[in-house]
């Protein structure tokens, strides 16, 4: 199964309570009640907003750590000589930047539990 965004709203959805400031006559009877849901618009713009801080910093170069979980780091790939498979013609492949992930211990102990 694939995790989607979509997927993620709906866990912070059904995860993240905020308290309610003024408690009526019956909250003190169920406390269960004495909070608030997020709708799906604020969910959806709290886990969009986060996704676009981590590609920011990405952006700049910076590397993104997220303890538990493991680090987005940004490496640097110098230009370099390659070929056209198709037509053995030869190129040259432009320096670039891309993304690798390093898992952290505790996520790798995790997937490695048997």
């Amino acid at each position: 199964m694939t995790l989607t965004k979509m997927d993620i709203v709906k866990s912070v959805m059904e995860n993240v309570r905020f308290k309610r400031r003024l408690k009526g006559s019956q909250l003190f009877l169920f406390p269960e009640l004495d909070c608030t849901f997020l709708s799906r618009k604020r969910a959806v713009e709290i886990v969009d907003s986060l996704f676009e801080k981590i590609k920011e910093s990405l952006a700049k170069g910076e590397d993104v750590r997220i303890f538990g979980f493991g680090k987005f780091q940004v490496k640097f790939k110098w230009a370099r000589k390659g070929r056209n498979p198709q037509t053995g013609e030869a190129l040259i492949i432009n320096s670039r930047r891309r993304v690798s992930f390093k898992v952290s211990q505790k996520l790798r102990e995790k997937m490695n539990k048997h």
